[in-house]
């Protein structure tokens, strides 16, 4: 299948470690030289804001989706190819998934981790099968690959976390399974 839209999750912080920043604009880039659209939550601050400007930088297309309520919060982007304005999280969510043909996680907070939690579930569920892609920065999810493994070692995964997450190192890793 080709890959034609990827969703980015990501936070609307950059957090402590640069290498985090530098991941979100690398892969920005490396989306745009491959024709790949963006689709993130719309915000302009953190990752988000990186990996957006990075794809525009280099004359790709970036497909916002932000729910009202973190306008504000989040500032949205106003140099997007296209910007979505939803009423609630759950809106984002779905739209963003019925958007994109993978999906990409970026460090970030409570708000990722429900994203990739939820892309997860619904490719158990069968709802989808779209490949889903940590991208390990720094070594930021080692934990919690390290729990997910515990988990299927104590019984509670019907599937390896292999079959259903694909964790790259690197930006270049992430390309070189889509390109």
């Amino acid at each position: 299948m080709k890959i034609e839209a990827v969703a980015v999750f990501c936070g609307s912080k950059t957090g402590n470690n640069p290498i985090f920043n530098e991941h979100a604009a690398e892969l920005g880039k490396l989306l745009a030289m491959l024709g790949i659209k963006l689709v993130y939550g719309g915000g302009k601050k953190g990752l988000m804001g990186s990996i957006a400007d990075a794809v525009l930088a280099h004359e790709g297309k970036a497909m916002g989706v932000i729910p009202k309520l973190l306008i504000e919060w989040e500032h949205q982007h106003e140099g997007l190819t296209e910007l979505a304005i939803v009423p609630d999280m759950h809106t984002r969510k779905r739209m963003m998934y019925e958007m994109c043909d993978a999906a990409v996680i970026l460090p970030g907070g409570f708000g990722t981790l429900d994203e990739l939690f939820e892309m997860v579930t619904w490719n158990q569920l069968k709802i989808h099968d779209k490949k889903i892609y940590i991208l390990n920065s720094g070594g930021y999810y080692n934990h919690l690959i390290h729990h997910l493994k515990q988990m299927q070692k104590e019984g509670f995964l019907y599937e390896t976390v292999e079959e259903r997450i694909i964790v790259c190192n690197t930006p270049v890793e992430i390309f070189n399974m889509i390109g």
